[in-house]
């Protein structure tokens, strides 16, 4: 298998670098949907990812209403973070109760293991497939499927699961890690080439710096950085511990620096437009 699929799957040479600059969870908070929107419309970032259960969901599925333009997709989520600000499935709790803890919340990251030690596959698919549901329904069109904090759905089988969904859905799938990317490629599936790469693992000093480096050095090949910019407003310092790290992403990916780096790099920039155009077609 060639080292650098993507592009062969996708029509580009192949030395050339590929990124998805995908800004991930749309929907949490009004301060994440202005910071994502500005990062989409003034910034380098050309593609999100909807969290559909949570608070700001609705003002998140009315800008993508608007600007059919925005290329998204959904950010199944069964892990909720925030301590302050809590969300649970759509699904009604008598039929997600493996899904939720002792509040009917959502399980908090760090108790992700304890969730995926005991969330039963038939819960877990029905609420994701009501996620993906709530966005049709909602005239909207996405053209992927993600995780929420569940880099390649946590469990082999939630990935599997994950998978169907998005074939039956006819959408694309990000993939994290070297056997997941494997597996899909050798069946003509383009998912990035690398392992994805996590805002939340870039060190918040100085981040711009980093992110400079990580472009200057950007392999051929298709890369995928899932970021995380938004706004840092009096709401998202109380209630999100991780607000300076959105910060730090929306204050890069909004900048002059960060147009002039990937022109001057020649990094060709796309969304899950033209992967989910191969996997339909596949």
């Amino acid at each position: 298998m060639s080292s650098y699929r993507a592009n062969e799957l996708l029509g580009f040479p192949a030395d050339a670098r590929l990124l998805i600059i995908n800004a991930d969870d749309l929907g949490m908070y009004p301060a994440i949907n202005e910071g994502i929107s500005r990062t989409l419309t003034d910034g380098v970032v050309r593609s999100t990812t909807l969290m559909v259960p949570c608070p700001g969901a609705p003002g998140a599925m009315r800008v993508l209403s608007e600007h059919p333009d925005i290329a998204f997709g959904v950010h199944l989520t069964a892990i909720c973070e925030l301590a302050t600000s809590r969300w649970g499935p759509l699904t009604p709790r008598d039929r997600a109760s493996s899904l939720v803890d002792e509040t009917g919340s959502f399980f908090s990251n760090d108790r992700r293991e304890e969730f995926l030690a005991r969330a039963r596959l038939d819960e877990l698919g029905i609420e994701f497939r009501a996620q993906i549901n709530a966005v049709f329904s909602a005239g909207l069109a996405p053209t992927h499927l993600d995780w929420h904090c569940l880099h390649d759905g946590g469990r082999a089988d939630i990935f599997d699961l994950t998978l169907g969904l998005a074939m039956e859905y006819g959408l694309a799938l990000r993939v994290s890690g070297r056997s997941s990317i494997e597996r899909l490629q050798v069946q003509g599936l383009p998912t990035n080439d690398h392992d994805l790469m996590d805002s939340f693992r870039v060190p918040t000093v100085d981040k711009a710096s980093h992110y400079a480096r990580m472009l200057r050095e950007l392999p051929a090949g298709l890369s995928e950085w899932a970021v995380h910019p938004a706004l840092s407003d009096a709401e998202s310092r109380a209630i999100d511990p991780g607000w300076p790290v959105r910060e730090a992403d929306h204050d890069f990916f909004v900048s002059r620096e960060a147009h002039d780096l990937l022109r001057e790099e020649g990094i060709i920039v796309l969304d899950y437009r033209a992967l989910r155009a191969v996997w339909t077609g596949a």
